[in-house]
């Protein structure tokens, strides 16, 4: 195949690619889009909070729909947690 094959897939470097002379973007360029995942995390996890209250308030309710509720929303906590993380460091001077 050559460069100008149509069927070749084309990729992109995604952090740059120093081995073909492309710049690395500076740090931080993803900032905007770890908030967005931020933000749609949080949203997420208000809306399973939301689900699991009204199921447990239901009688009676499905314990194993609960169990896999709550384990899912501690995964996007720990999630969270670690972007979080990630764009504000909690560096001690």
């Amino acid at each position: 195949m050559t460069d100008d094959d149509p069927k070749r897939p084309r990729f992109i470097a995604i952090d740059g690619d120093s081995a073909n002379g492309e710049p690395m973007p500076p740090k931080g360029a993803n900032d905007e889009a770890k908030e967005m995942r931020l933000t749609a995390l949080e949203q997420e996890h208000r809306d399973l909070d939301t689900a699991i209250d009204t199921l447990e308030e239901r009688m009676p309710y499905d314990r194993l729909t609960i169990q896999r509720l709550k384990k899912k929303k501690l995964s996007i906590k720990d999630e969270i947690a670690r972007l979080r993380d990630e764009l504000w460091p909690d560096i001690i001077a």
